[in-house]
């Protein structure tokens, strides 16, 4: 409490601390101030190896430090761009040429040009490709069945054999005919001169009567064209004078088998493989033409 001392000569209370109070006192105030420093204590200042390009340090080290580095990448960007100079100066070199170049160039060119006319005009690249390309049918058609005439059959069983007996390959025609019916003489002829034409289609010939046939038939069915291949029936022509009339040629039977699909078109084949045509003799009243 206060005395009267205290109140004469003006003393205050809370101005007045005691020697045990100011030790605690002393103690409970410095607590506040070392946990307000504490906090300052744990900020970090960037190391050298942190640099992002700026520096916190403005003094000598600091400025010092960006100088260098900028030099450093002032000496990468001057040693990259020496490369791709070098680069381009290689690319430039293997590509150019002079205009000297270019005119010998031409003058080659035309050269072989010219050698390649003559060669045309002469005929001789021509005729060798012709050459070659024959040489290679024939390779080719080694192993392919060749007849070139026509084959007479005698009875039934000829027939049959003649037929289901054959390569699965073959185009197998047969004629059917009497000699004293109309337009069989003319599809006879026919059917010869097409047989060394298409030499590697298989052509027959049989008399109805050989074949067993009807009376009915040997007087209205001929003459008949009959087709197969692997054993089986392809076409079936019967009287092909209604088609033909009675007096008609080689080329008309081989117009009519084409159109059908029984003979292969010689003017879908390149004429440097066919060669040059077959002439006709002048005797024969057959005519390929």
């Amino acid at each position: 409490m206060a005395t009267l001392d205290d109140k004469l000569l003006g003393e205050k209370l809370h101005y007045y601390c005691s020697s045990s109070e100011d030790e605690g006192d002393s103690d409970n105030e410095d607590a506040p101030r070392q946990s307000s420093a504490a906090p300052k204590a744990l900020v970090q200042t960037p190391g050298p190896s942190d640099w992002d390009g700026g520096s916190s340090n403005t003094g000598p080290k600091g400025v010092l430090k960006d100088w260098q580095r900028f030099k450093q990448l002032e000496t990468e960007k001057r040693e990259e761009a020496e490369i791709e100079k070098m680069a381009l100066a290689q690319k430039l070199a293997l590509t150019c040429r002079s205009t000297n170049d270019d005119d010998k160039a031409a003058n080659k060119d035309a050269d072989v040009d010219a050698e390649l006319e003559e060669l045309l005009d002469d005929g001789f690249l021509e005729a060798y490709m012709q050459k070659r390309m024959q040489e290679m049918m024939m390779e080719r058609n080694q192993h392919v069945k060749r007849f070139g005439r026509v084959l007479d059959l005698y009875t039934g069983e000829s027939f049959l054999d003649n037929v289901d007996q054959e390569d699965k390959r073959v185009t197998v025609i047969i004629m059917i005919y009497e000699p004293n019916v109309d337009g069989c003489n003319a599809m006879s002829g026919s059917i010869e001169c097409l047989a060394t034409e298409y030499v590697n289609v298989k052509f027959c010939k049989i008399l109805s009567t050989a074949a067993g046939l009807s009376k009915h038939f040997k007087a209205s069915g001929v003459p008949a064209l009959l087709i197969y291949k692997a054993g089986q029936l392809m076409g079936s022509f019967v009287r092909m004078t209604d088609q033909l009339g009675d007096d008609f040629f080689a080329n008309d039977v081989e117009s009519f088998l084409i159109e059908h699909g029984m003979l292969p078109n010689k003017e879908d084949v390149p004429s440097i493989i066919r060669g040059p045509a077959i002439g006709n003799d002048d005797d024969s009243d057959v005519s390929l033409e």
